[in-house]
């Protein structure tokens, strides 16, 4: 193994979920939730998903620290930050880098999950957040995953990298 593989292969950090939410319907409002069943091939119980093993969005993920930085771009101050739910995205994880997961899997509370993209912005965003969210959150706009084992997923687990 080189020197890079060996560097890519290593992910010592551990994450934390700090949010959880599902979408009960296409554009409709967030449930914020502390819990939450992923199941294998469905994605997580109450979102509007599509089921199914082709499905490479069955959970949308952020990484927690950007929330900040994409809120700083679109101009949002201390006292409205950006909120996880106004982003749509499922988790938000603190404490890892989200895209040290490319071609991975991990475990979130009894759920296993693997990598399958980066999720982008939609224009959507720009809609509902305003002029600039678009470019503010190309970059920051987290992963998508499969869920590979269910299980019960809850605040504050850890999200733990498997061994390739």
């Amino acid at each position: 193994m080189s020197p890079l593989q060996s560097l890519l292969a290593s992910v010592p950090q551990q994450g934390r979920v700090r949010w959880i939410g599902v979408r009960p319907q296409a554009r409709g409002a967030m449930l914020e939730l502390e819990a939450v069943e992923a199941r294998r091939e469905a994605g997580l119980t109450g979102d509007h998903s599509r089921p199914g093993p082709r499905n490479a969005r069955q959970v949308t993920l952020i990484q927690w620290e950007h929330l900040a930085v994409i809120g700083a771009l679109i101009g949002r101050t201390a006292e409205r930050p950006l909120r996880a739910e106004e982003l749509r995205r499922n988790i938000a994880v603190s404490g890892i880098n989200l895209f040290s997961l490319k071609g991975r899997r991990f475990r979130l509370g009894q759920a296993i999950l693997e990598t399958t993209g980066w999720c982008q912005p939609c224009a959507r965003l720009e809609e509902r957040l305003g002029p600039g969210t678009f470019q503010a959150v190309r970059g920051h706009g987290g992963i998508t995953a499969r869920v590979v084992q269910g299980g019960i997923i809850r605040l504050n687990d850890i999200l733990h990298v498997e061994p390739l």
